[in-house]
């Protein structure tokens, strides 16, 4: 079968996918009275390349055997994967208005039972160490789909995404890439106050893994990183993206009180106008 990583891929560059997506999600969160909008503003970029372009997808076969398997690992973040998901033809966008609420699929941490979705995940440090089985799987088979694992910067505190780091190095799981939304914020404060992880490109390198480091709202530089042939064969990718909670609202830009407030509708409305305005501009 001849995927594309986006059925309506020559209708708009990944610049606009992520500009909607943002504005998705940001009408997501302030619709449920929801959360972690921060979250979902600062991967949107990621989210929007590898819908966009990097993933083998088909949205009208998602469970087909050969796709490659996306696993959001921070899954309060979900709202900008529902989001690229809608805008990808995965599911209806008036699906969107339902999140958050009563027996709606689309729950508050992204569930499998959104078509798309691989993984329900919400307790953070799951999300690495499934993809590594997923990808001792696929490599064990001899089959030719990639395992790609986005996590957030602060569950790397957890002590199961460090065994999984060993066992992906380990077994040479070169068809396993793992991006860290390296926002430096998490839920009550900065990375650094909370459990510093510097110097975390020598610590990948010595744990057998290839590292590369872009700034994770370039989308020349994400597609490139992303690319299967950027990496040496024998190891296990990580792509460490530097990027800002909040991205595309000044107002929530690097404001940790953003990973739990829900916008007001005069918010929202201002969010949109400058996101929009930006895309214009």
């Amino acid at each position: 079968m001849e995927y594309r990583a986006l059925v309506a891929a020559a209708s708009f560059p990944t610049e606009d996918l992520a500009a909607r997506i943002r504005c998705r999600a940001l009408e997501m969160v302030t619709r449920a009275k929801a959360s972690h909008i921060g979250s979902a503003l600062s991967i949107a970029d990621i989210v929007a390349v590898l819908y966009g372009r990097s993933l083998r997808l088909n949205p009208a076969e998602p469970k087909h055997s050969e796709r490659d398997r996306f696993i959001l690992s921070k899954g309060h973040a979900c709202v900008a994967v529902y989001a690229a998901l809608a805008e990808t033809g995965f599911i209806d966008r008036e699906l969107l208005t339902t999140y958050g609420t009563d027996f709606s699929p689309l729950m508050a941490h992204i569930s499998h039972k959104v078509p798309g979705a691989e993984f329900s995940t919400g307790a953070l440090g799951h999300g690495l160490p499934f993809g590594t089985g997923k990808a001792l799987a696929a490599k064990s088979r001899g089959l030719a789909w990639r395992t790609v694992v986005l996590t957030s910067d602060g569950e790397w505190g957890e002590g199961s995404n460090w065994e999984a780091a060993l066992f992906a190095a380990h077994h040479g799981l070169d068809n396993l890439l793992c991006i860290i939304d390296y926002n430096k914020l998490q839920s009550l404060g900065t990375v650094d106050d909370t459990l510093r992880l510097e110097p975390l490109h020598s610590k990948f390198q010595a744990f057998g893994w290839a590292v590369q480091e872009v700034d994770g709202h370039d989308h020349a530089a994400l597609a490139d990183a992303i690319d299967p042939t950027s990496w040496p064969a024998g190891k296990p990718a990580m792509l460490i993206c530097h990027t800002t909670k909040g991205k595309g609202v000044s107002f929530m830009e690097s404001q940790v009180a953003w990973h739990y407030l829900n916008p007001t509708p005069e918010l929202l409305a201002a969010a949109i106008a400058e996101i929009e305005g930006a895309q214009h501009a």
